[in-house]
Formats: C-alpha cells, sequence, structure tokens
C-alpha cells in the first residue's frame, strides 16, 4: 500500500510540472492542497488519470486534488518524502488571500468568518428537530419545566448571536478574540431592549437625542460582523501607539468604549437597516410563487458551488434562521446536492470502465452524505453533460420544495445527514425525502437516458 501510495504521488508530481513547478503542499479532509508556480504547466488530463484521482482544479494559485478522507493524509506524507515543502492549511490561505480581485476576497473573508461557527449552528438546528418530533409525539405528556429545559438548548445560539460572529471577525481581523466576545455580549445585554420584543410590539427603543434609536442586536449577523471589523482594526491601530506599560489596561478599555457607542449609535443603525435591505431582496426571490424559487435556487445552486463563493449563503441562511427559526433555502440547496449524487449514480452504473465506476459510485455516495466536489470534478463536471442533468434534476427538486414551502429547522447539513433538520414534524420529514428523490431520480433517468455513454470516456 505504501508503495502504490508513493507511485501515486510521484506520477502527480510529475503530471504537476515537477517538484520545481510545486511551492507548498498542504491538506484538509479530502484534498491535496498545492500552491503551484505556473498553471500551465499542469497536464490536468493526466492527473485525472492517476489511481485514487476523484477530481482536481485550480483556483487562485492553489491546485486542489481529490483524494478522499484518509488516502489524502498518505498522499500527502509521500509528496513531503519525495522533498516537496510542506505547510499548514492556514499558511496556504495566507497565500491565497493576497490573490484574486476584490470580491473573490471578500468572500473568502466572509467564509473565515462564518465556518467556524456553523457547528453550533448546525448542533442548534438539530435540537429543534429533535425538539418538534418529541413534542409531537408526545403533545400532553412533557412537563412545562422539560420544555424550558429545552430553550436552553435552541435559542442560546441565536441569542447571543452577535458574540459568535463578533468573536470570529476580530479572530480573522487581528484583534482579540477575547474583546471580540465582550463587543458582542454587549450588543446584546439585556439592559437594552431586546431586538425581538421591539419587533413584536412590546417593547419600545430607547430614543437618545429624541432621532436615534437604541436597541439590542438579537440574531443580528450584519451590524455583528461590522463592529468585529472596525473594532479589531481599532484595537490594532491603538497597540501600535500605547506605551507597552499601558497597553493591557488602555487598549481594550478605549476598544470597547469607542465599539460600543459606535456600534449602538451609528454602526448598528445604519446597517441593520443595509441588512433588511438585503434580506428583503433575498426574501422576495425565495418567495416567489408557483415553485419559481426552487427552480431558479436548486437549478443554478451547484454552478455557484464550482465558482466557490457559494460560503456568502451562509450569511443569508444564519439570518433566516435568527429571524424565523427555519430556513427554506436549505431544501432547495439540497436538491441540487441530491442531483449531482444521482447523476454520478447512473454515470457509475452505466459504464463499463472499472476505473471510472470505481470513482464514480463512491462519489455519489459522497454527494448523498453532502459534499458535491468529488462527484462534480470528478465525473459529472468531467463529461458535461452529467453535470447539466444534475442540474435539471436540482431544479426538480426544488421546485417540488417550494411548492410545498418546505423548510429546515437549522443548516450546513444536507440529503441524508439532513433528514436530522426535517423531524419536527412528519409531513415534513416526508417532503423532504420525496425532494431529494426527485432530485436525485430525475438526474439519474436523465444521465442515464441522455447525459452519459461510455463514448465519452474517450
Amino acid at each position: 500500500m505504501a508503495d502504490e501510495n508513493r507511485r501515486i504521488a510521484e506520477e502527480l508530481i510529475e503530471a504537476i510540472g515537477g517538484k520545481e513547478n510545486i511551492d507548498t503542499a498542504a491538506h484538509c479532509a479530502t484534498r491535496l492542497r498545492l500552491m503551484v508556480k505556473d498553471k500551465e504547466k499542469i497536464d490536468q488530463e493526466k492527473v485525472e488519470e492517476i489511481d485514487k484521482v476523484k477530481g482536481a482544479f485550480y483556483n487562485s494559485g492553489q491546485y486542489q486534488v481529490i483524494f478522499g478522507t484518509g488516502t489524502v493524509n498518505r498522499i500527502h506524507e509521500q509528496v513531503i518524502d519525495l522533498g516537496v515543502s510542506e505547510s499548514s492549511k492556514s499558511d496556504q490561505k495566507e497565500q491565497v488571500k493576497q490573490q484574486g480581485n476584490a470580491f473573490q476576497r471578500l468572500l473568502r473573508t466572509f467564509g473565515d468568518i462564518f465556518v467556524p461557527i456553523i457547528p453550533v449552528l448546525v448542533a442548534t438546528g438539530l435540537f429543534m428537530g429533535v425538539r418538534g418530533l418529541i413534542t409531537n409525539l408526545f403533545p400532553d405528556a412533557l412537563p412545562e419545566n422539560f420544555l424550558l429545559l429545552t430553550q436552553v438548548l435552541t435559542d442560546t445560539a441565536f441569542a447571543f448571536l452577535p458574540a459568535l460572529i463578533a468573536w470570529s471577525a476580530f479572530r480573522v481581523f487581528g484583534g482579540s478574540p477575547v474583546i471580540g466576545i465582550v463587543l458582542g455580549l454587549m450588543l446584546v445585554n439585556p439592559a437594552l431592549p431586546n431586538a425581538y420584543d421591539v419587533g413584536s410590539g412590546d417593547a419600545s427603543p430607547i430614543m437618545f437625542f429624541g432621532f436615534i434609536p437604541i436597541i439590542g442586536y438579537q440574531g443580528s449577523v450584519l451590524p455583528a460582523f461590522i463592529a468585529g471589523f472596525f473594532g479589531a482594526k481599532l484595537e490594532k491601530w491603538l497597540r501600535q501607539r500605547i506605551p507597552e506599560a499601558l497597553d493591557l489596561i488602555l487598549t481594550p478599555f478605549l476598544t470597547l468604549l469607542i465599539m460600543i457607542f459606535a456600534a449602538l449609535f451609528v454602526l448598528g443603525p445604519v446597517f441593520s437597516a443595509v441588512e433588511a435591505a438585503i434580506m428583503a431582496g433575498a426574501t422576495f426571490v425565495l418567495d416567489l410563487p408557483f415553485g419559481i424559487s426552487g427552480l431558479i435556487i436548486g437549478g443554478l445552486h451547484q454552478v455557484i458551488v464550482i465558482t466557490g463563493v457559494h460560503h456568502v449563503f451562509n450569511l443569508f441562511e444564519i439570518q433566516l434562521l435568527a429571524d424565523n427559526g427555519l430556513n427554506p433555502f436549505n431544501a432547495l440547496i439540497t436538491a441540487g446536492i441530491a442531483a449531482q449524487g444521482g447523476a454520478a449514480l447512473a454515470v457509475g452504473l452505466k459504464t463499463a470502465s472499472k476505473k471510472l465506476k470505481a470513482l464514480a459510485l463512491p462519489s455519489s455516495l459522497s454527494a448523498f452524505l453532502g459534499i458535491t466536489e468529488p462527484a462534480i470534478f470528478g465525473v459529472n463536471l468531467r463529461y458535461v453533460k452529467p453535470f447539466l442533468m444534475g442540474l435539471i434534476g436540482g431544479a426538480a427538486g426544488g421546485f417540488f420544495a417550494s411548492l410545498f414551502n418546505l423548510q429546515a429547522t437549522g443548516m450546513a447539513i444536507t440529503v441524508i445527514p439532513g433528514t436530522l433538520l426535517y423531524l419536527d414534524t412528519a409531513m415534513s420529514l416526508i417532503l423532504y425525502i420525496m425532494a431529494n428523490l426527485i432530485a436525485a431520480g430525475t438526474a439519474f433517468i436523465l444521465t442515464w437516458l441522455f447525459g452519459f455513454n461510455d463514448k465519452m470516456t474517450q
């Protein structure tokens, strides 16, 4: 096995243009990430023919080769043993950050900030789904104290969402994360009128100077993000100018003092209005009648995944959950993911090529678990038509989900694992399964009939 992995590493290095064309190597859970000097020296076809390679693509100076969980660790070890310089994924991120246009860098920043807080939001969504299941199964048998206890599980992350976002923003922009946490907690301090109570009419804002409304920012995303950005920059600016002997005392004091007033009096009101406008536009698309929103989002989401800018939707989903506790966007993108899995499955079952079968079948399973990169880059996009059939399948599944207004209790998990986000009612679970079957089934049938034959492999 070690000899085989050594051979694969050697073939890969040669196909990429030799060691002299590779700056550094790192890896994540499924991909070998290589910083290359000249992408024109990469022999893409040769890379894709190497054993165990499930796909490869170039993005912003980084050549990513998909091997899958476990395998990538062993290939990475062999690549390093062959003399390629090793770097951490964070080091490569710093290199990648300097590349691409301003819009690409902005989207990568959004990803760096929101991706680390997604796990707790996933857990919250699962808690909400399980609570919905239990309350539906035993509507009259649960004590009130039990329901109050479940609110600790389901409400905490969103009640203190600005603290999570400000913490992550300070971390990304070079400030002290603990100052970010405190600044975020100040935005939801109980001394301020609760944003949800103000929205429902049960409380009124505190009016300063007769025209500036001051409220808490429970469930807000953009104001906390902007406060975290400016707060981190302010802290760095202060640390460069305050004497070291006073830095420990004055820097946190001045950062929090200046930023809480800026956040409550300027940044909060302005960016709350911006956030409301963005959400109104996004909600308009989601509310399009006759399933049109599902056709658009389910059909096009995986195209956006190819571009690598899909992390921007994290902000949108987080805000949906913070506002309503439900996320209709999840069902629509799940359809697109399931459809790519269905298309890859059709290729794997139809082809006579043992290598392609060994690539397509595991890739389809990966897609059904919510990870589409192996299916897209390794199979569907390589032959184009399966990918297009997957887009049609995603549109069909999204159309069905949109017609029935299917909504998740959380985010970030899809297809089979995403089932846990639809346990709140039996009907939600049934509709979710049907939407996935329609998406995957449509893509499978279309790919089998029109999207693939073995002549395409030649």
